[in-house]
């Protein structure tokens, strides 16, 4: 039996908050990761993991330790293309889950909409705004996360 632990990759997440409210529901540890600029926050599941300057390193973190039994909440592709690799389960910010059968498509979506940016300096755009929708799914799909991946820890 292993531990389920939450990995958020914390550098511009909006649903911190959100998801330590269902960690401490469910009672399982968080750990916030970034290379900087965090409050630690006062509850005990709840880790502020700072790590040194530098590009990818939080990503490099988590990735090291996420696996089978583990949930993590980033929108960084790459990252999140390791972390299913290795059997975690994964949840944009939106609370859309990347999978086997879609993160391909979503590195390549990545790749394509990097290659316009640069094509094009006019088309810089930041997409669509964070909305109580997207809260809200992130929210539920948080929750599905957390009971699937206890159940594979065999918690």
């Amino acid at each position: 039996m292993t531990q389920t632990t939450l990995y958020i990759d914390a550098d511009a997440c909006p649903v911190k908050a959100e998801a330590e409210r269902v960690t401490t529901r469910h009672k399982v540890p968080m750990k916030l990761v970034s290379n900087g600029g965090l409050r630690p926050p006062a509850n005990p599941l709840v880790e502020t993991v700072i790590v040194p300057d530098g590009p990818d390193v939080a990503d490099m973190w988590i990735a090291e330790r996420a696996g089978k039994g583990d949930v993590v909440v980033t929108s960084d592709m790459p990252l999140a293309a390791k972390c299913v690799e290795a059997g975690a389960q994964v949840l944009r910010h939106d609370g859309s889950s990347l999978t086997q059968a879609n993160i391909g498509q979503q590195l390549a979506m990545r790749d394509l909409m990097a290659d316009l940016r640069s094509a094009d300096p006019f088309r810089q755009g930041g997409g669509k705004s964070f909305s109580k929708a997207d809260r809200s799914r992130f929210l539920d799909a948080l929750e599905r996360a957390l009971r699937a991946a206890k159940k594979e820890a065999g918690i």
